[in-house]
């Protein structure tokens, strides 16, 4: 896979504060990167670099190989930006939204006219093209939003919580549009405070804290980097009589068996990735005539993973 953004050993401070610590990573053309971190960890920073909103002290980003510093009006030209904050001019019609930012990357004519109604009836606002935001509901303003990033048909599309505040079926849309745009071709750097977003949709993950990367790569990658130990859980019942040491070693000799948990209703079994022993523990399980009620399988999330990796909650 061919990249589209390099960033390497950016640098940003305000005063003694420094906001970005050289970080460094690449974005792959045509994946839908995720981008996470806590509170003040340097998020908005490094996208307002890439953006070229703000400048930054060392390094270098290049977007399809435009240097942003010598070559920033080549690398705008190829991005599209849906910022946090709703960006639009309540008093224009949605069309007239769309159609002010499209002309912003030099759509005249009809080719600006036939783009902004392309990208209004992308998310579903064909049907609205006359209404202006003030009418509309959040989740309405939020496709809106998505639209005028979109309609000049950027290579790069920067999304920094393309979805909040909005209702389950805007938000399952939006997810929907942003899988639509990186099959495509799109490339997508996306920012959300909710991990299952991030894990349903996202191809890579980066996670910074602090200004610094901290971990980078696939969801299963990522919790890998963590722990390599899944639980499995019975529901059962323990006759009186049982004999519990007896049927805890028959399942520590199993592969892979990490630890045992057993009270009167559970048998918990902590597990190492890569051995194939569940069968074999239910075996176990049936030939002591235990019932069993509920059996569920416990892989670390990706939630957990942010939380072990930064030692926050993401928020």
């Amino acid at each position: 896979m061919r990249d589209l953004v390099s960033v390497n050993n950016i640098t940003k401070n305000y005063g003694d504060f420094c906001a970005v610590d050289s970080l460094s990573f690449s974005v792959g053309e045509g994946e839908i990167f995720g981008f996470l971190g806590p509170n003040g960890a340097g998020k908005s920073t490094t996208l307002s670099i890439i953006t070229t909103l703000i400048d930054f002290d060392k390094g270098k980003v290049a977007i399809d190989g435009f240097d942003i510093n010598k070559d920033r009006l080549e690398a705008k030209k190829l991005m599209g930006m849906v910022p946090q904050e709703i960006a639009l001019y309540k008093h224009l019609t949605a069309l007239d939204n769309v159609k002010f930012f499209a002309s912003l990357y030099g759509l005249k004519g009809d080719k600006l006219d036939k783009a902004a109604k392309e990208a209004l009836e992308f998310v579903g606002l064909s049907d609205r093209m006359k209404m202006k935001p003030k009418k509309m509901s959040g989740g309405m303003q939020r496709r809106l939003n998505i639209a005028c990033g979109i309609a000049h048909n950027p290579k790069l599309i920067v999304m920094d919580e393309p979805t909040v505040g909005v209702d389950a079926q805007s938000r399952e849309h939006i997810l929907n549009s942003i899988r639509i745009l990186r099959d495509r071709g799109a490339t997508v750097i996306y920012t959300s405070h909710y991990m299952q977003e991030v894990e349903e949709i996202c191809d890579r993950i980066a996670i910074i804290d602090r200004g610094k990367l901290v971990a980078i790569g696939t969801k299963d990658e990522l919790v890998s980097n963590v722990t390599d130990i899944h639980s499995f859980i019975i529901t059962t019942k323990f006759p009186v009589e049982f004999d519990k040491k007896e049927f805890e070693k028959k399942i520590a000799y199993l592969p892979g068996v990490k630890n045992i948990y057993l009270d009167e209703w559970v048998i918990k079994v902590d597990i190492q990735v890569g051995h194939n022993s569940v069968n074999k523990i239910l075996e176990v399980v049936i030939e002591g005539n235990l019932p069993i009620y509920n059996v569920v399988s416990e892989v670390p999330n990706l939630e957990t993973t942010f939380l072990t990796l930064t030692g926050h909650e993401l928020r």
